[in-house]
C-alpha cells in the first residue's frame, strides 16, 4: 500500500487553484464530447460497418456499462493510490483506445474499443470530482463543482458539431481524433498544475462487488437490448433479466453487510445528495434517449449530412447557455428545488413536442423543442449535481462522486437500451419489406440508415417511404414515453426534495452563469 502523503496546506492556500480547475475541467471535457459525438456517425456506421440498431445499441452502452460499473472502484483507487495519477492513467488509456477505434474494421471491434473508452472514462470523471475538494475551501467547492459541471455539460453539444465536421472531410473514424489533443494538453496540465493527493483510509477494493455490478449491468443491458429480436417472453431474455436481478440485489446486500463498503448507500442518507443525485439521473436518463433517436432522424429522414446534423443541435447548446445565465437570478428567488423540477418540466415540454413531430414538419419544428430541451437540461443538470456534490464531506469525495457518477452512467446505458428497443421494436414491426430479398430485408430491419442505403441501390422510393414513417413512430413514441416519465420526476423532485436557504444552489447558480459567460 502507498505511505500517506506529507500533510499538505489548507485547500485555502493551495496555488493557481483555479487555473488547476481548468486542467480538469479539459479532462472531463472529453468525456463531455465523447457522451454525443459518436451520434453523428451512428448512421455512416450502420451502413459501413453493417450494423444493425442492437449493434449500435452496443456501441453506445459498451461505453456506459463498463464506465458505470467500473466507477466505485475507480474513485476508491484514486482516494487510496494518488488520485492525480490514477486521473492521468486514465486519460493515457482513454488516448490509446481512441487511436484503436479510429481504425475499427467491424463493429465487435468498435464495441470492444468503446469498452475500453468506459474504462478509461471511469477513472477520469470521478477522480476529477474528487480532486476539487482537496483544492478548494467550502467557500469556494461549489462554484468550482459548478464550473466542471457546466463545462462537461456544453461539451455534450459540441461533440456533434466537431463530428460532423470531421465527417464531411475524413472517414467516421475520425471522430475519435478529437480526443488527441485535447488528452495531451490535458495530461500535460494535470502534472504541472494539480497536486497529488490522497487518503490511504478509505475502503479496499472489493473484487466480488465489483463483478457483481459490471455483470447485472451487462445482463440488464444485454437483455434491455436484445429483447426486440428475441422477444421479452423468451428463455434467454428472462434468464438474463433475472440474472441482472440476482446480482443487483447480491451487490446492494454485500455492500449493506460491509462496515465499510465500496458501494456506500449511506451517502443517500443525505436528502441533498439523495434527490440531486435522482434529478441528475433521471433527466440523464431522458435526454440519452433523446439524443440517440435525434441524430438518426436528421440524417437518414431529412436528410442532412454529419456536420448539418452537428449544427443542427445547436439550439440544445443554446438552450444550455441561457438556462446558465439565468439559473443565478431564479436560484436566488425560489431555491434550487424548484429550480430543478422547473428544468425537468421544461425537459418534459420538450419531449410532448418532439412527440407531435409528423412528415414533413422538416427541421423548424425540432429546433423549437430542442431549444427547449436545453433550457431544461441546464436548469437540471447542472444545480443538481453541483448541490450533489456540496452535500459530501471532503474525505468522502471519491466514493461519493463515484456513486454519483456510476448512478448517471448507468441511468444513461439503461435508458439507451430501454428507448432503443422501443424504437427497434416499433420501427422492425411496421417497416414494409414485401417484395424485398431474405438478405436485404434482414439489413432494412436493421436500422433507418441501413433501409435508406437499401432503397438506395434499389431506387426504391416506396421503402424509403415506409423505413421513414415507421423510425418516425418510433421516435414519436420514444419521446413521449420520454416525456412521462420527466413529469413523473419533475413531482418526485418537488415533492421530496429539500429547498431552504442553506441549500449549496446560489454558489452552484453563481459558478454556472460565471462560466457559461467566459465561453458564450
Amino acid at each position: 500500500m502507498s505511505s500517506p502523503e506529507p500533510p499538505r496546506p489548507p485547500v485555502a492556500a493551495v496555488p493557481r487553484r483555479w487555473w488547476a480547475l481548468a486542467a480538469l475541467c479539459l479532462a472531463v471535457l472529453v468525456l463531455g464530447f465523447d457522451g454525443t459525438v459518436l451520434n453523428v456517425a451512428l448512421p455512416d456506421i450502420a451502413v459501413q460497418l453493417h450494423a444493425g440498431t442492437g449493434e449500435l445499441q452496443w456501441i453506445v452502452d459498451a461505453y456506459l456499462v463498463v464506465f458505470a460499473a467500473a466507477m466505485l472502484p475507480a474513485g476508491l483507487l484514486g482516494d487510496r493510490f494518488g488520485r492525480r495519477r490514477l486521473l492521468i492513467g486514465g486519460l493515457t488509456l482513454f488516448l490509446a483506445a481512441s487511436l484503436v477505434g479510429t481504425f475499427a474494421d467491424s463493429a465487435n471491434t468498435l464495441i470492444a474499443v468503446r469498452a475500453l473508452m468506459g474504462l478509461g472514462g471511469a477513472l477520469i470523471m470521478p477522480l476529477a470530482m474528487s480532486i476539487i475538494p482537496t483544492l478548494f475551501p467550502p467557500n469556494e467547492r461549489s462554484r468550482a463543482v459548478a464550473v466542471m459541471t457546466t463545462g462537461t455539460a456544453l461539451g455534450l453539444p459540441l461533440g456533434p458539431i466537431l463530428g460532423g465536421l470531421l465527417l464531411n472531410h475524413f472517414c467516421w473514424g475520425s471522430i475519435f481524433l478529437i480526443n488527441v489533443p485535447l488528452i495531451a494538453v490535458g495530461i500535460v496540465a494535470l502534472v504541472l498544475l494539480v497536486p497529488e493527493s490522497r487518503n490511504p483510509a478509505v475502503p479496499r477494493v472489493d473484487p466480488v462487488s465489483a463483478l457483481l455490478g459490471t455483470a447485472g449491468l451487462a445482463a440488464l443491458t444485454f437483455g434491455f437490448i436484445q429483447a426486440p429480436t428475441d422477444g421479452w417472453g423468451s428463455p434467454l431474455i428472462v434468464s438474463v433479466l433475472a440474472a441482472s436481478a440476482l446480482l443487483l440485489g447480491g451487490l446492494v446486500l454485500r455492500e449493506r453487510s460491509e462496515e465499510n463498503p465500496m458501494l456506500d448507500l449511506t451517502l443517500l442518507a443525505d436528502r441533498m445528495f439523495r434527490w440531486s443525485t435522482i434529478a441528475t439521473v433521471l433527466v440523464t436518463a431522458v435526454m440519452m434517449g433523446a439524443l440517440f433517436v435525434l441524430p438518426q432522424y436528421l440524417q437518414s429522414v431529412l436528410g442532412y449530412d454529419a456536420l448539418g446534423t452537428g449544427l443542427r443541435l445547436m439550439p440544445l447548446m443554446l438552450g444550455l447557455m441561457v438556462a446558465a445565465r439565468t439559473s443565478e437570478r431564479l436560484v436566488a428567488r425560489i431555491s434550487v428545488r424548484w429550480v430543478i423540477t422547473a428544468g425537468m418540466l421544461l425537459v418534459a415540454a420538450s419531449m410532448f413536442l418532439g412527440s407531435l413531430t409528423r412528415a414533413g414538419d422538416g427541421y423548424g419544428w425540432a429546433a423549437i423543442w430542442l431549444s427547449v430541451l436545453g433550457l431544461g437540461m441546464g436548469l437540471t443538470m447542472v444545480p443538481a449535481m453541483g448541490a450533489a456534490m456540496a452535500a459530501l464531506p471532503t474525505d468522502r469525495a471519491g466514493v461519493g462522486s463515484g456513486l454519483l457518477q456510476t448512478f448517471r452512467q448507468s441511468a444513461s446505458a439503461i435508458g439507451v437500451a430501454l428507448l432503443g428497443a422501443l424504437l427497434a421494436g416499433i420501427y422492425a414491426g411496421r417497416l414494409d419489406t414485401s417484395g424485398l430479398p431474405a438478405p436485404l430485408a434482414h439489413t432494412a430491419r436493421g436500422s433507418v440508415s441501413a433501409a435508406q442505403a437499401v432503397a438506395d441501390q434499389l431506387h426504391s422510393t416506396a421503402l424509403a417511404a415506409s423505413a421513414h414513417s415507421a423510425f418516425l413512430h418510433g421516435m414519436t413514441t420514444v419521446l413521449l414515453v420520454s416525456g412521462i416519465g420527466a413529469v413523473l420526476s419533475a413531482i418526485l423532485v418537488a415533492a421530496r426534495m429539500p429547498g431552504t436557504a442553506a441549500d449549496p444552489a446560489p454558489d452552484v447558480a453563481n459558478g454556472a452563469a460565471d462560466h457559461a459567460q467566459s465561453v458564450a
